[in-house]
């Protein structure tokens, strides 16, 4: 993950408009809703970012909720 602090869309949104965009800083990875860019964002620490998303490729996360 590029480290630059700009938000990217996933490439698997499909342009439907109901995805988040995640960015790269120095030392956190950033989500937000891509509708609510003023809104509020979650960050995760390298280690819990590695994690959510070997677990999300793996489908031991459950993201159907």
């Amino acid at each position: 993950m590029e480290r630059d602090g700009v938000w990217r869309t996933s490439t698997r949104s499909g342009g439907e408009g109901n995805c988040v965009e995640v960015a790269g800083f120095a030392e956190t990875v950033g989500v937000r809703d891509s509708k609510d860019r003023q809104g509020p964002a979650l960050t995760f620490t390298d280690s819990a970012w590695s994690a959510f998303v070997v677990a999300t490729r793996s489908g031991r996360l459950d993201t159907s909720r």
